[in-house]
This record gives structure tokens, sequence and C-alpha cells, in this order.
């Protein structure tokens, strides 16, 4: 695999609405073709999501890109469910192309919460190191035969590198707009850190809405498509995009992460951020300053650490 592939232009993403899954399924799975076909509230990007019934949801790709995922987490979800302390979504059926739908999809049981938001949970450092704990036992399964770092989760878990011209174009967007002088800083500092090279399991992808709360306490962790084996530092961006400042410390602690992975994973979160940013200049939505409020924080946490 090359270190610097070639990304590519955005995913041409399909539409889907209930009309559609529900002949899916009907052509399908004809033992359900009664339950009622809903979407979820909060659907997603890379899958649009319908409840299926009140117990199970159909997870459907929504674009060619997204659906390299599908027999990955069919085969390896069910493997890692039983050895993780928080529920995971494991499939129940996998579906075909069909009703005018061109990819491969996936029917799982539901899993029950609201997604992760800062105001919504409970107690900060609690919340870190249930997510400690989660991530600890994930880099602990065997990793023999598992999915390296590729096109079917964009590459997380490989170098930072695969980033550099993204990350590049950004600052170039973002500069006289704000001082991006110490991201150019931390981007360096992060491409430098290296890494062990001993391949463990990450998830790739621990965004807010991947992480659900419930009564404020983290209950399951969902949507493993950029799931893989490789270096785990993609799954420490949280501790910058999510958690505060005694979060943070908890699970950094709580990982044992070095300086170097600590800094790789700041270059995770800070591509994203930094991303996010460019795309989101003259905005003023809730994206747009959540963006610049993460982009403060790695900022303040790196020069405090200096």
């Amino acid at each position: 695999m090359s270190s610097t592939p070639d990304l590519g232009p955005l995913p041409r993403r399909v539409t889907v609405d209930a009309d559609q899954v529900r002949r899916l399924v009907r052509d399908q799975f004809p033992h359900w073709a009664d339950l009622p076909v809903r979407p979820v509230a909060q659907s997603g990007w890379d899958n649009f999501t319908f409840h299926l019934g009140d117990a199970m949801v159909a997870r459907v790709p929504s674009a060619a890109e997204y659906a390299l995922a599908v027999e990955k987490e069919q085969q390896w979800l069910p493997v890692l469910a039983p050895r993780l302390p928080l529920p995971i979504p494991v499939p129940l059926a996998q579906g075909r192309p069909g009703a005018g739908y061109p990819f491969s999809w996936s029917v799982y049981a539901w899993l029950a919460g609201s997604p992760a938001r800062g105001d919504r949970i409970a107690d900060p450092v609690r919340f870190a190191l249930d997510l400690a704990g989660f991530l600890a036992a994930l880099r602990s399964i065997d990793t023999d035969g598992g999915p390296q770092p590729g096109k079917h989760n964009w590459f997380r878990g490989a170098t930072l590198r695969t980033y550099d011209a993204q990350v590049q174009r950004a600052l170039t967007a973002l500069d006289g707009l704000l001082d991006v002088d110490p991201a150019r800083e931390i981007w360096a500092a992060a491409l430098d850190a290296r890494w062990d090279g001993v391949d463990v399991w990450f998830h790739g992808d621990l965004a807010a809405g991947n992480l659900l709360l419930g009564k404020g306490e983290l209950t399951a962790v969902i949507d493993f498509g950029t799931c893989g084996v490789g270096d785990p530092a993609c799954d420490l961006a949280v501790a910058w995009t999510l958690l505060t400042a005694d979060g943070r410390r908890a699970l950094r602690e709580h990982l044992s992460a070095d300086e170097p992975s600590w800094a790789r994973g700041r270059g995770w979160a800070l591509w994203k951020t930094l991303v996010t940013c460019a795309r989101a200049v003259g905005r003023t939505d809730e994206e747009a300053t959540d963006a610049r409020r993460v982009l403060d924080e790695i900022r303040a946490e790196y020069v405090s650490g200096k």
C-alpha cells in the first residue's frame, strides 16, 4: 500500500427512501416484510439508516466507497462484540443490490441511546474512563487476519501523511483568516511522531454521533465502517473533539499513551478540524463554530505541554 494514496473526489452519493428499503426487505427478507420502515432521525452521512420495526435497523450505504465496509462489518463485528465491555452493532443479515439500489447493505439490532454531546455527558471524567476502557479492550483483541488500512476505511490506521495534501490545502485556504503557524507546527510534529508498527484494532471514527449515551453515560459505540488494524492513534482524536481537559488527561493516563502516540492523535484531530474549518469559511452554523472550538482546544493543549 502506498503511504500517500490518492483519496480522490468526494463519493458520489445515491438517494434512498423508506419505500425503496421496504421493497428491499420484502424481496430479500420476506419474514420481515410486515415490519414498518421509517427513517432514523439522525441517520448520518456514510449510510442511510432506517428503523425496521422496533428492534432492528437497516443500514444502507450512501455511496460505493462506503459499501466497501459491509463485508468487513459482517465478518468482524460478531468477532469483536463478545470481547468488548460496551454494546456494538452486530449484523443480523446482509442484503444485496435490488429495488433500484446498487450496493450491499445490512440489518442490525437497534441500539438505543442519544448521540454524545458535551452538555449531555453527566460526568466528563467517568465518560472518558469508560471510553478508555472500551478502547483498551478493543486494542487487546487478536489482529490476525484483520483488515489493514485501505479504501474500505479511508486509510484510517495508516500514516498521517495520507492526509498531508488535504491539510496543506486547508492551511492555505485559512491563511490570513486564522493564525495558521501553530497549526503548521502541530501538524509537522504529528508527521514526525513515529509509530512502533505493531498492529492493533481501532474504531477509526470516534465522533460524537458514534458514541451513544443513556442517562448521560456511555452506553454503546456504533458505526464501525472505518475500523481496522494498524496504528490506533486515530482513535485518540476524540480527546480534543469531544472530551474536556480533565477527560483528556484521564483518557491518556488510562491508555498509557506515550508522546509520539499522543502527537499522532492530535494530528488526526487537527486534520479533520482544519478541513472542516476551511470548508466552513464565512459560516457561523454549529459545525463551523464547533470546528473553531476544537482548533482552539488543540492549540491550547499543545502549547500547554511544550
